[in-house]
């Protein structure tokens, strides 16, 4: 069995951001060698996430829109974890959306639906972030 690691870096310029990296994980894929497997895709940090859904900007701004009245950036006083930072909301938000993915590899692509998508979504920007990409398989 092949095992592949990878790391991407982004540095979103806002507070919260929605990156489609379907095409970095399926070219990870590719460098890895796997044709049959699995990956898994997940944020390094606690204020981030990965989800898969359709790439459809109308619904990026929904599911932005939706989070921000689940769990507003402001007023930052409203929680309890701001003490030195104000990131409690990112915090809340990456719950919401979750951790990770995990997808099957077949035939050496991911062996997703129509229109599956893999999106990193960033909740506390401004700085280097990292998603780990791990491939295991034959």
């Amino acid at each position: 069995m092949k095992s592949y690691r990878k790391e991407l870096t982004f540095n979103i310029p806002d507070r919260r951001g929605y990156v489609n990296i379907t095409a970095d994980v399926q070219a990870a894929i590719k460098e890895s060698g796997v044709k049959e497997g699995m990956v898994l895709v997940n944020p390094m940090h606690i204020t981030a996430s990965v989800y898969i859904n359709d790439h459809e900007e109308g619904l990026i701004k929904d599911f932005d829109e939706w989070l921000e009245k689940l769990a507003p950036h402001a007023p930052v006083s409203q929680y309890r974890h701001n003490g030195y930072e104000d990131n409690a909301d990112a915090h809340i938000k990456r719950q919401l959306m979750g951790r990770e993915v995990v997808c099957a590899i077949t035939n050496g692509k991911l062996d997703f639906g129509t229109w599956e998508q893999i999106f990193y979504a960033e909740f506390d920007g401004k700085r280097d972030k990292r998603v780990l990409i791990k491939i295991i398989g034959e």
